[in-house]
């Protein structure tokens, strides 16, 4: 079935996810444009999803924590086909794209995103060279809504710059520390060495 046959997006706002997961016992962050907003504290555009980061080894505590949901796994990743999440399955790599809707006949409102981790070390899945200890993997909100830490975010977004990407890198770029432009630079160098961005954060992380 293909996702423009599934119906329409309308997301969750951050706010809303993190009342849903309150009761989580185990580690998730707002992810996507969204978690660049939440590290810079402002609107910067309008958003068609949201995105949930959470770690494979939980996945079975999130599906518990989403019973009643209507979910659907992207297989293959990147194709534009669904199909249900079903019960009592565990998703192994590369499965790692779920979207979420409250019912059946309400609107896509959540996208869930599985990474991978090896120990205490958060291991990205397009290439495990790059890595974060899982503690350093997220920020939390003035208002305690868990974030994924915008070095990261912007890892995943420099794959594919689109003009929201680059309005997000120019919004988060002046909070970056000097190991967080470093962190980002060196992640971004293995697999697209020439990318633009690199410029704009060397000159601060190797000073």
């Amino acid at each position: 079935m293909s996702a423009d046959a599934l119906g329409r997006w309308v997301p969750e706002r951050p706010e809303d996810v993190a009342a849903v997961f309150v009761k989580a016992n185990f580690p998730w962050w707002i992810a996507g444009g969204y978690a660049i907003e939440l590290a810079v504290g402002r609107e910067l555009r309008a958003h068609g999803d949201l995105d949930v980061l959470v770690l494979r080894r939980d996945q079975v505590y999130l599906r518990d924590l989403l019973t009643g949901w209507d979910l659907y796994v992207a297989d293959p990743p990147g194709q534009g086909e669904l199909r249900p999440w079903l019960p009592e399955e565990a998703l192994q790599p590369p499965l790692h794209d779920i979207w979420c809707r409250r019912t059946p006949e309400a609107p896509w409102s959540m996208q869930l995103m599985l990474d991978e981790t090896e120990g205490i070390q958060w291991v990205s899945r397009r290439n495990p060279e790059i890595r974060l200890p899982i503690d350093q993997l997220g920020r939390t909100s003035e208002t305690g809504i868990p974030y994924l830490a915008p070095e990261v975010q912007l890892f995943y977004k420099a794959k594919a710059t689109r003009d929201k990407d680059e309005t997000d890198f120019e919004a988060v770029l002046p909070l970056l520390d000097a190991p967080a432009r470093a962190w980002l630079a060196d992640a971004i160098k293995v697999l697209s060495p020439g990318h633009p961005w690199i410029r704009r954060l060397l000159p601060v992380s190797r000073t």
